[in-house]
């Protein structure tokens, strides 16, 4: 399909000078745009049209409150989380913690959708639990495309995020190798600035649990922490069990909360659509969302055609396969860590990505929606192969105006 054909347009940017855009994006908070040499940003930017974003929109409002409900229907059966892959460590804190509100079990999440040229949307996951690419959305995307002239709608994260930290106040933001590891350290000073609270940022590795009380590096007791620590890494980690008492005792408040989990699991767009095809639960506008929007997601390899496979908590790409239409595998990811040793494997139907031409090649493009606070409202562009892994490149995604077009 050309490009005239398809909903994106890529405008292209690497003519303009990169040395100084890269120091600039440096000082906003963005200080990854190029990683060890390499350029993790592209520097161009790829411009949805106007009627798909906001069909984009709608979509993911109405798969927030798909997998919402799903979850209340999950929740203290545990037979549903032993098909989630939910570690049976969790369960009791899963129990014994109070669901919240409709809607909002995770305050800070980001859809990943497959869009392909002709406009059809896929939900591939839900990164419910710890989405990084907080920081490429919400600094640096507004700024390529107020730079380029491209509308963005990424403007509403920062206020959106403050409001949701003004009601979790959480008193310690913590990552794995805070302080060297660029993104994730990056990541966390960037929700810490944009809540405007006072919240001490602390290295995962340092914090130590006596009898359910946290405590960081210097001592100091911990009782409200937002954590980019994937909570099935809990029942894995040294100390992860005592992790989950502070949670399910009482002394420690997560965020975001425990019944993220369920909603990170890919094992819960397996059981929409298994619920789906059962005529179960879902009302009919729910059921043409799902049939629209979700693709058939199965745990087993029930496909006569092409499939992927992928663990219940993979992430960066990490443990996907792809079959093709003989059900023989075609590729997989070489980068990231395989989950799949650790967790169960869900099956899902092959989507179309679409394809962009860049200087540096073609690139398929994935297209993240962030939800935060309830609301959609930030898309992250990944440019990479069949596989979005770590090896992925950013790119800005803009939108053109419905008026422009």
């Amino acid at each position: 399909m050309s490009s005239a054909e398809s909903v994106f347009q890529f405008v292209d940017q690497s003519g303009l000078e990169r040395a100084p855009r890269v120091e600039k994006l440096r000082e906003l908070g963005f200080t990854w745009a190029d990683l060890e040499d390499e350029e993790y940003w592209l520097d161009a930017v790829a411009v949805m049209r106007g009627e798909t974003y906001q069909e984009l929109e709608e979509a993911s409002v109405k798969l927030w409150a798909i997998l919402d409900k799903t979850v209340r229907y999950v929740h203290r059966r545990h037979d549903l989380y032993d098909l989630l892959g939910i570690p049976p460590v969790l369960w009791q804190m899963l129990d014994e913690c109070p669901l919240p509100e409709p809607g909002r079990i995770s305050l800070y999440a980001r859809f990943d959708f497959a869009v392909a040229d002709n406009g059809a949307i896929k939900l591939l996951e839900l990164n419910a639990d710890t989405p990084t690419g907080y920081v490429e959305a919400s600094i640096a995307t507004p700024w390529i495309c107020e730079q380029a002239g491209i509308a963005s709608p990424n403007g509403a994260m920062k206020g959106l995020l403050a409001a949701a930290w003004g009601t979790e106040r959480p008193d310690t933001a913590a990552c794995v190798a805070y302080g060297s590891h660029q993104e994730d350290s990056g990541t966390i000073e960037a929700l810490v600035k944009h809540s405007g609270l006072d919240i001490k940022c602390v290295d995962c590795l340092d914090l130590w649990i006596d009898e359910g009380t946290v405590r960081d590096g210097e001592d100091r007791v911990i009782q409200r922490m937002f954590a980019l620590y994937p909570k099935e890494w809990m029942a894995v980690d040294e100390g992860g069990d005592a992790l989950a008492y502070a949670v399910e005792s009482g002394q420690l408040e997560l965020f975001n909360g425990p019944h993220s989990i369920l909603l990170q699991s890919k094992g819960l767009i397996a059981a929409v659509w298994g619920m789906y095809e059962l005529g179960l639960l879902f009302s009919e506008e729910e059921r043409e969302a799902i049939s629209r929007y979700i693709l058939p997601t199965y745990n087993k390899p029930v496909f006569s055609g092409s499939f992927v496979s992928k663990s219940v908590f993979g992430r960066e790409g990490g443990s996907v396969r792809l079959f093709d239409d003989n059900g023989t595998l075609e590729l997989q990811d070489e980068e990231g860590f395989d989950s799949s040793t650790l967790f169960p494997t869900v099956y899902q139907k092959r989507a179309e990505l679409a394809r962009i031409q860049t200087a540096e090649g073609e690139f398929h493009l994935l297209t993240g929606m962030f939800v935060i606070n309830g609301k959609p409202c930030g898309l992250l562009g990944r440019a990479g192969g069949p596989i979005t892994g770590n090896a992925s490149h950013f790119i800005a995604l803009g939108v053109k105006e419905l008026g422009d077009e």
